[in-house]
Parts: C-alpha cells; sequence; structure tokens
C-alpha cells in the first residue's frame, strides 16, 4: 500500500494565538513538509486546486514543480484539479513539465472539486459541471495517448492534429480520477479503467463499498484486468504520539474550518462530539497514535475490500509547523512499516 499526505495550502488562524502566517511563510513550510515526507519515505504528496481566500493552492503545479527540485523519489500529483474548469491542453502542459522537472515522478487526480468557485470565476456555468469535466477529461486522455490529436467538443475550440509539447518523462503519466459519492462518478471511472482516489472526509469507510464495487465491476466489465482498478482514500488523518495528543493538536484547526464552510452550505457549528465519533473505531478519521493509525488504516482497506493507496489531508487543521513535521516523520516512520507489513504494494 502506498502512503502519503494531501495538502491544501491552508492558511488558517492559528489555534491558540489566532495569528495567521503569511503566505510566504505557509508556502515555504509547506515546501519543508514535502522535503520531511520524502525523507522518511512516504509514497505521494499532492496539491489541492482551490480558489478562495483560505488555500494557496489556486496554481497547484507551480507548487509540485517547487517540491520536485526539492525532492528525490516521492511522487507528485494533484489532489485534485478542478479540470471541469480549466483548459485540458494547459493542464496536461503545466503536468507534462512537472514530470521532465521530477523525472517521471508527476501523477494528476483530476475531478469536479468540492467548491464552485472556479466556475464564475473562469466564465462557466456551475450547472455544466459534469458535461464540462466528462468533455474535457476524455480530452485530457486524448492528450495523454497521442502528440497530435483530433478532436471536437461543446465548451473548447477543436483540434485538428496540433502537436501538445512537451512531452511528459513517463510514457504514460498516471491518470486518477478523483470522486467524492455518487454513483455516476464511481461508473465512470470504472469504464475508463482510471485508478479513483476517493474522498472520504466523515462518515464510514465501509459505506464506501458499493461504490467502490460499482467501479470494479464496471472495470471488468469494460475488459479491464484487476490490477488497473486500483482504488485510493483520501481522509483527514493526523499522527500524535499518543491518541490524545493527535486529537487535542487535531481538533481547534478541524473545528474552525468545517465551521466556516458549514456556514455557506448551511451545517450546523462542528463539535467535539462529531470529532469524537471520527476519530472512533468505525469513523472515517485517521487520527491517533502510530498504532491507532495503522490499525484504522488497515480496516479502512479491508472495509473497502483492498486499496493501494491511503493519503492524509492534515491541512484541514491549524497546527504550528513543527508540529505538521512530526506528524509526518511518525507516518513515515512508524506507521508506514506497520501497514506495508501487513498489506503489501500489490495489494489492490
Amino acid at each position: 500500500m502506498e502512503i502519503g499526505i494531501d495538502s491544501f495550502a491552508a492558511i488558517l488562524p492559528d489555534p491558540s494565538t489566532g495569528k495567521i502566517p503569511s503566505p510566504t511563510e505557509r508556502i515555504a513550510n509547506l515546501l519543508e513538509e514535502v522535503e520531511v515526507a520524502d525523507q522518511v519515505g512516504l509514497d505521494v504528496f499532492g496539491v489541492g486546486e482551490h480558489h478562495r481566500q483560505e488555500f494557496l493552492d489556486s496554481a497547484p503545479a507551480i507548487i509540485l514543480a517547487a517540491a520536485a527540485a526539492r525532492t528525490k523519489t516521492i511522487r507528485l500529483t494533484s489532489a485534485v484539479t478542478v479540470l471541469s474548469a480549466a483548459d485540458p491542453v494547459r493542464v496536461f502542459q503545466q503536468f507534462a513539465t512537472l514530470d521532465l522537472i521530477a523525472k517521471g515522478r508527476a501523477e494528476i487526480v483530476v475531478g469536479r472539486g468540492s467548491f464552485g468557485e472556479a466556475y464564475p470565476l473562469f466564465g462557466l456555468a456551475r450547472e455544466d459541471y459534469d458535461a464540462l469535466f466528462a468533455e474535457k477529461l476524455d480530452l485530457f486522455l486524448k492528450l495523454r495517448d497521442s502528440t497530435h490529436v483530433h478532436w471536437s467538443g461543446r465548451y473548447r475550440p477543436a483540434l485538428s492534429g496540433q502537436g501538445i509539447y512537451p512531452r511528459p518523462h513517463q510514457e504514460e503519466m498516471p491518470v486518477w480520477l478523483g470522486v467524492g459519492g455518487t454513483p455516476q462518478s464511481f461508473a465512470r471511472a470504472g469504464a475508463l479503467g482510471l485508478p479513483l482516489m476517493v474522498a472520504i472526509i466523515g462518515g464510514e469507510f465501509r459505506r464506501f463499498r458499493p461504490l467502490v464495487d460499482l467501479y470494479r465491476q464496471t472495470g471488468l466489465q469494460m475488459g479491464y484486468p484487476p490490477e488497473r482498478l486500483k482504488v485510493g482514500i483520501h481522509a483527514i488523518g493526523f499522527v500524535g504520539a499518543t491518541d490524545k495528543e493527535a486529537k487535542d493538536a487535531f481538533f481547534p484547526g478541524w473545528q474552525y474550518m468545517f465551521t466556516e464552510i458549514g456556514r455557506e452550505r448551511g451545517w450546523s457549528p462542528a463539535t467535539r462530539a462529531q470529532f469524537e465519533a471520527m476519530c472512533g473505531p468505525h469513523g472515517a478519521f485517521l487520527i491517533g497514535d502510530p498504532e491507532t493509525v495503522a490499525a484504522k488504516m488497515l480496516a479502512a482497506s479491508e472495509a473497502l475490500g483492498g486499496v493501494s493507496r491511503i493519503t492524509f489531508q492534515m491541512s484541514s487543521a491549524s497546527l504550528e509547523h513543527e508540529a505538521m513535521k512530526r506528524s509526518i516523520q511518525l507516518l513515515g516512520s512508524e506507521v508506514a512499516p506497520i501497514v506495508r507489513h501487513a498489506a503489501p504494494a500489490s495489494t489492490i
């Protein structure tokens, strides 16, 4: 099983002081966190894409390129690229360039995004978000497979064989499909034979099993071999020396972020009781000491019939930089050996 980190480059108040770090400081800290993840042997680091005041990741390929120059082995990916609101040609060129800088370590997770700001920002209608995604994903996959593409669609000018450059270092740069909870998204990933990255930020892992089964069944029906139908989990997580230390460190920032988002979406304020339930044996938060976190990762994999990758969303907490680095170190040095011993890399 591959293990990694996803960051949204969140810029949130320190829970104890209320101080907000400068954007320059936050980006510098993020790049150092990627370096630590590389040094402790984690497999992948992802950077999200948002177009909001509290996040600094509107241009993830640039952040990942800076990280590529400072790392050696860790794979670098988006988490996710909002392809519905982007030009697939430009996105492909950006990630192909990243792959050249990283010497074959680039990946991309494409999706529709969990926020809607990108659509009006780039002159698109929110109600077209799925049609936009389907069309642009079709083009993006053609760009990956061929230098000269003949293509036409509704939302972008046609291509009539123009060369798309540069080409990536890898013969086939990995493209994952990021999904939330709609059956259509899971089935689409299976029909295309793309690896699946499931965002699970609440509830229980096991409730996603029917959707993951749908993905695998669709892929097999389309003739793809089982080993191609990889499943990854993107989950909220944090590692501390003890369960209490991990929860106490993570909760204030999580409560702040989800209360603020909740105001926009009509949710009730986030509570400690909700948080504790998510940290419990059946909840979807991977928060605790190394043994607790490893056990929950293995249980999550079993609940979904085996997974190939789990990435930790740690940046939804307002944590000081040293605490973040320590969590990443524990994930690589103590959690990963337990999980990898129990769940070999061939797990799908």
